[in-house]
């Protein structure tokens, strides 16, 4: 048995090679000759899974380390008996603390209060719903769109599209990128949704590059008609518009996702997924241990004479400096691909410890709910 995996995915090997012969190779070199003899394939967004590369091949199976699926050519590999899965929800938390950190950014630089704002979230699958519950957390007044969860469920909780972007101050997306039908996503934020902004409000997109029409939105920056804008997701990738880049409050090389318990996630999801499907003795495999980031795990943080706003932010920044990230992009956009590939250790709040003094109850409660551990401290 072969199965051909990405080598840039974390924590992968050892996990198949007692029971197949494994090939880790990178995703521009996973092509039609290499994967003809396979039996699997365990893959990320950079491998386009279509006619192109299985026709003919042997491949009964393909995980994909990741929430997306779009480079999977599904209704081609079901017609023609070839399996596949994705890893729902498994950065989802990930892409939580990503926005939080951008949100406390955006409010501390820009000065405002986040009770004073409105969040407006596109997208309340596993993702979306994570963010929609850290922006309540922070204080946000938060509006839902989500027409296929609507027509299941009911209107109740969920505004239309046009109605959110009326009412927002800041729109995240947090979709799927669908070309067609009712529910397509391409270019949602297309020229004239994007001219239909207004100068107070904030886009921002960390779900599929194609969701935001990147040329309106430049125009639209560059005219001032709306505040900001900041991007995680780019048409093009990795070619990105230098220009574009310039002009937003943040840019990052798709990594919102990026944390390594959500990589681990996805990992441990996909080998399940193929051992399932091969009927390999790892269908309960998981990754025994994450490494642990730079900074401590434990941190003190005394909140005495700090506002709600200041404490969370302290908090949420300890763990992922969005400015980081932004400010490596911004001195080498050429190596959007590298930094991908070499991205530092980045832990969920779950793996952080506080011990936390002066902190009032509100405090305490937000800290615990969004998953630090906490260590009170008289």
């Amino acid at each position: 048995m072969k199965i051909i995996c990405d080598n840039k995915i974390p924590f992968l090997k050892g996990a198949l090679e007692p029971y197949a012969d494994v090939v880790y190779l990178p995703g521009s070199e996973t092509t039609a000759d290499v994967v003809s003899d396979a039996d699997a394939l365990i893959t990320r967004t950079r491998t386009k899974c279509n006619e192109a590369l299985l026709k003919g091949s042997s491949v009964k199976m393909i995980a994909t380390a990741t929430i997306g699926f779009d480079h999977i050519d599904t209704v081609w590999c079901e017609r023609n008996g070839i399996s596949w899965t994705n890893a729902p929800g498994c950065n989802s938390w990930s892409v939580q603390q990503y926005i939080a950190s951008l949100l406390v950014t955006m409010a501390s630089e820009m000065g405002f209060n986040c009770s004073d704002k409105t969040l407006g979230v596109i997208g309340v699958g596993n993702v979306g719903s994570k963010v929609a519950k850290i922006a309540a957390v922070l204080g946000f007044k938060v509006l839902l769109n989500d027409p296929p969860r609507a027509r299941r469920e009911g209107n109740a909780g969920f505004v239309s599209l046009d109605e959110l972007v009326s009412r927002s101050d800041i729109i995240t997306c947090h979709v799927p990128l669908q070309r067609e039908g009712e529910d397509a996503t391409y270019h949602l934020f297309n020229r004239k949704r994007i001219a239909g902004l207004r100068k107070y409000q904030i886009l921002i997109n960390s779900s599929r590059g194609e969701v935001v029409d990147n040329i309106a939105l430049k125009e639209a920056l560059g005219s001032g008609s709306i505040k900001a804008a900041s991007l995680d997701v780019w048409e093009n990738e990795p070619d990105i518009d230098r220009e574009l880049l310039g002009m937003l409050f943040t840019a990052t090389p798709h990594i919102a996702g990026y944390s390594l318990d959500g990589k681990a996630n996805g990992t441990w999801m996909s080998v399940q997924a193929v051992g399932r499907a091969l009927d390999l003795p790892c269908k309960d495999w998981k990754v025994k241990e994450i490494p642990l980031p730079a900074q401590p795990v434990e941190f003190c943080l005394d909140a005495s004479g700090k506002s709600f706003q200041q404490v969370m932010t302290e908090a949420i920044l300890y763990t992922y400096r969005i400015r980081e990230d932004d400010g490596r992009l911004r001195e080498n956009p050429s190596e959007f691909e590298r930094q991908r590939a070499d991205y530092p250790v980045r832990r969920e709040f779950p793996a952080f410890t506080i011990r936390l003094s002066g902190a009032d109850r509100r405090m305490q409660q937000a800290l615990n709910e969004i998953g630090f551990n906490l260590i009170i401290k008289d």
